[in-house]
């Protein structure tokens, strides 16, 4: 493949991570002979091997941007460790909630193709639709969702940024761990609080990084609330298995730790390969490296915009807290197989 850096990083985990996406990419029939020949792959091939097979079965195929262009923004997320408790105290008052049962979620699809991939959130109040309860109503006191409570956390910076993160581990006081996973959202839009904190002058742009916004909070604690409030997003939880190999992504399949990607469906069909050309966070050295689209998120919006998985723990929120690099992607198809509009068919270089 005609991809500068191609097969330079070693690609068993990328196979590893296309494989758990064949779970569900194979139900579709032109997948189903690339996801046979990917797990007939003999556990101890070499890197060449691997490359050899991506190379026999796949097109690369250049993502564009709706103005043409071939560059865009690549992010990065990863998997947090809170402190909880299962139960409310002076210490745990912050709560992660599941999923309300008065929250509505319409697919409008059926109806309105051109909808794919859009849903419609509310709630009842009488016979009429209206918009679900934001983030400011949902943390008021009284709690309008008491009872809800998966488990409560300490820190309710840290709680935030796990809503932006879609997943996350919660050590409990008792010594037990659990991991929660994205299950539903409120409807209301994702507003970045980096950017408000740029427009109101609160942090100038190169220090609103994950971990310069964190930073922010804990010398500005009187002002944290009303910031994150002004995001109305709100994001619902489900108890995973805690033994999972990572947490579970939009395609339904655990992520993989450097290889997984957010993207957006509209552009990039869920459990494709991608090769993304980026480099690593803060820093000009190149990062060239096979990936998997198997996430979405309410920030990745547009053709070139990938959000890079760098896995669980404090290192891996390091790396994803600072990372806002420029980049491009090819999607790798089977041969044979239509490229949709979003990518320029053949362009391999």
């Amino acid at each position: 493949m005609e991809l500068t850096g191609w097969a330079q990083e070693p690609m068993r985990d990328s196979l590893v991570a296309f494989v758990r996406g064949c779970e569900v990419l194979e139900a579709q029939p032109a997948w189903q002979a690339a996801c046979a020949a990917a797990r007939a792959v003999p556990a101890a091939a070499g890197q060449r091997e691997i490359a050899a097979f991506f190379e026999s079965l796949f097109v690369p195929h250049r993502v564009i941007n709706a103005n043409e262009t071939d560059t865009g923004m690549v992010t990065g997320y990863y998997e947090p460790l809170l402190r909880g408790s299962r139960t409310r105290s002076a210490h745990y008052r912050h709560a992660i909630y599941a999923v309300p049962q008065d929250l509505l979620v319409i697919d409008l699809a059926a109806v309105y193709p051109e909808l794919k991939h859009k849903k419609l959130r509310g709630r009842l109040e009488g016979n009429r639709v209206v918009p679900y309860l934001a983030r400011g109503d949902i943390e008021q006191d009284p709690a309008p969702l008491k009872g809800l409570e998966i488990a409560w956390v300490d820190d309710p910076v840290e709680l935030f940024f796990l809503h932006i993160q879609g997943s996350g581990q919660v050590q409990l006081e008792n010594g037990e761990r659990i991991r929660v996973g994205y299950a539903e959202q409120n409807g209301h839009p994702f507003r970045s609080v980096a950017r408000l904190l740029i427009q109101s002058g609160e942090l100038p742009a190169e220090r609103t990084s994950m971990q310069g916004m964190k930073d922010w909070a804990r010398r500005h604690p009187a002002k944290v609330r009303r910031f994150m409030n002004a995001n109305p997003s709100f994001v619902f939880f489900r108890e995973l298995q805690p033994d999972l190999p990572g947490p579970i992504g939009t395609l339904g399949v655990p992520l993989t730790a450097e290889r997984s990607i957010a993207v957006d469906p509209r552009v990039i069909p869920l459990g494709v390969p991608v090769f993304l050309a980026t480099t690593w966070p803060a820093s000009p050295r190149p990062l060239n490296r096979l990936m998997v689209a198997q996430d979405t998120g309410g920030a990745i919006n547009g053709g070139v915009r990938a959000d890079f998985y760098w896995g669980f723990g404090e290192g891996a929120g390091n790396q994803a807290g600072k990372m806002r690099q420029s980049g491009r992607m090819w999607v790798l198809l089977p041969k044979g197989y239509t490229p949709p509009p979003t990518v320029k068919a053949g362009a391999n270089t």
